[in-house]
């Protein structure tokens, strides 16, 4: 088995921006009822950050998955002003990579927490989960 994660190194950091449309917010994801940043949202913006700050670094036919993730989402957001995430490398053991995460909008921290990603061959994980659509093992 190659070696996935060897050019992953700690402290490697990737950021993903967003402004907050009506899209985003709680009532049009179904995860609340006030018109601001709806958590699932900054979720998949703290993915993309990660995603950023290691995908590039896999060898081909491998992507990461995301396994973990703990965050608080403590201050809201309104529509229109722009959110920003940061994913920094805090460890990697065998094939899992590990972030501290971030997220602001332009007034203040909104959200924190760690996340954790598994490397995996792509064609054996889609074979995988092809077996378990036909009812396999």
């Amino acid at each position: 088995m190659t070696d996935t994660t060897s050019a992953i190194k700690l402290g490697i950091k990737g950021i993903a921006e967003l402004v907050v449309g009506e899209e985003h917010t709680a009532p049009r994801v179904g995860s609340g009822k006030i018109r601001v940043l709806a958590t699932p949202v900054m979720i998949n913006l703290i993915e993309a950050a990660a995603l950023k700050a290691a995908e590039h670094l896999l060898p081909p036919g491998h992507q990461s998955l995301g396994t973990v993730l703990s965050i608080k989402h403590y201050a809201a957001t309104p529509v229109g002003m722009k959110i920003k995430a940061t994913a920094e490398v805090t460890a990697v053991e065998g094939r899992t990579i590990f972030f501290n995460v971030f997220a602001e909008d332009e007034k203040e921290p909104i959200g924190d927490g760690v996340h954790e990603r598994v490397v995996v061959n792509v064609e054996r994980f889609d074979k995988r989960v092809q077996r378990k659509m036909n009812g396999a093992g």
